[in-house]
């Protein structure tokens, strides 16, 4: 991804930093060549040659670009788990992917990580986008999840014989766990996506209480992808599919919903960022009758809701680590939606605004591995920015505003002006 040449002097605003401490008002941020030069008052801020060399915070705020920690980029419009894997096909689910990617630039958000993708559609978008073919996040890749058969992500009845290799490689045991793995290496995947444990969404069979892998299976997992230098994390609500995963060295959880005082003290020893997306949650049992959830699936989202928010101020309390994102891609959650967890998360949870804007910057950037570059508006780090009109420390629901955003820049490069998505360099207006 190409960044900016000369300086760039922002602006007449507060500067939210990422890092969780206090916002500096009458601040500036200043980038040169691409990265952050300066950060601090107004007053002491080096000088700029013209005012085409100037973005205006019209008062509002100057912030680290948005981490959406759980993109899925290639759901759309899902109403039912099928429709995550036969409902178009591959071709048109790499445009709808792109669509996405900019669709999340647009909101705010910078960086990403893929929380799972059909085929490994997610691996060539994101070359697409660090050579300015589209506008989207960076981002780090997962591709195709992995699951024990029988479990969560089985749909696909076998009379079908269509199989799930598109979006879920499906394992019986350690040894096809590892060569599950070692397909993702081929795929050029960064993060190994696994469901050790059901959902709300199947309450039949594999409910938020059960679990969709052994712990060997996820252990062969963690040694295979460790040895080829990629992450894993996984889909885990039940306390033993949380216990499991710690044990066997998952790099972060998602979701970790039913923590209990073991798991949280295991979680703490080995500081793994938790993902809750709760906010789906929320929705879902908000919107679930419109959509013709059965009671039963909309009173396993409420258990699964009450229980994560529990976990998630327990965990923050506790000192632990916090990403925001999840799930966006459904039909009564649809992309577009992503900085309404934030104002969740506050209005909610319970979180100060600030907490929650570190959870969606630094944290963000932390669980990428990228934290040196991005997720805190710092000397030396990229100049990923978002620009914003407003108090967004008063009021986060702001974020939810394409129009109040005044530019989002990724490199220095002015990549989204309210709301709207510039092209790339060479390729239209």
């Amino acid at each position: 991804m190409k960044t900016a040449t000369g300086t760039l002097l922002i602006h007449n605003g507060q500067v939210v930093d990422g890092t969780g401490g206090p916002p500096v008002p009458d601040a500036a941020v200043v980038i040169t060549d691409g990265r952050i030069t300066y950060v601090g008052p107004l007053h002491d801020a080096p000088q700029v040659e013209s005012a085409s060399d100037r973005i205006d915070a019209l008062g509002g705020t100057i912030m680290p670009g948005l981490v959406e920690a759980h993109f899925h980029p290639t759901y759309f419009n899902v109403a039912a788990l099928e429709d995550l894997d036969i409902k178009y096909p591959v071709e048109f689910v790499t445009l709808l992917a792109a669509c996405n990617a900019r669709l999340a630039v647009e909101c705010g958000y910078t960086a990403a990580r893929s929380g799972g993708s059909l085929f490994n559609i997610d691996v060539w978008l994101k070359q697409a986008i660090e050579e300015d073919l589209v506008v989207g996040p960076r981002m780090a890749a997962s591709g195709r999840e992995i699951c024990g058969v029988g479990g969560l992500m089985d749909w696909n009845p076998d009379f079908r014989k269509i199989g799930m290799e598109g979006l879920v490689l499906l394992i019986n045991g350690p040894d096809e766990a590892r060569a599950a793995v070692r397909k993702l290496v081929k795929d050029g995947v960064e993060w190994v996506k696994t469901y050790p444990t059901g959902d709300a969404a199947a309450p039949d069979v594999n409910d938020h209480h059960t679990l969709c892998m052994t712990y060997e299976e996820m252990h062969a997992v963690v040694a295979t992808a460790h040895n080829h230098g990629m992450k894993v994390t996984g889909h885990c609500r039940a306390t033993e599919g949380i216990r499991n995963a710690l044990l066997a060295g998952y790099d972060t959880l998602e979701h970790g919903t039913f923590i209990d005082d073991e798991t949280l003290e295991l979680l703490l020893e080995r500081d793994v960022p938790v993902v809750p997306a709760l906010y789906f949650e929320h929705v879902s049992v908000e919107r679930g009758p419109e959509f013709g959830m059965s009671q039963q699936v909309i009173d396993g989202h409420q258990e699964t809701l009450e229980g994560g928010a529990e976990s998630a101020r327990r965990i923050l309390a506790a000192g632990g680590r916090l990403g925001m994102g999840g799930d966006y891609g459904f039909a009564w959650n649809p992309h577009g939606d992503y900085a309404k967890e934030l104002a969740f998360f506050v209005d909610y949870v319970g979180l100060k605004p600030l907490e929650v804007l570190k959870c969606a910057t630094q944290t963000g950037a932390e669980i990428l591995g990228r934290e040196e570059e991005l997720g805190t508006l710092a000397t030396g780090k990229l100049g990923d920015v978002l620009v914003v009109e407003g108090d967004v420390v008063a009021d986060i629901a702001i974020l939810q505003d394409r129009s109040k955003q005044i530019a989002v820049l990724q490199g220095g490069v002015v990549k989204s002006e309210r709301g709207v998505s510039r092209s790339p360099a060479g390729f239209g207006a």
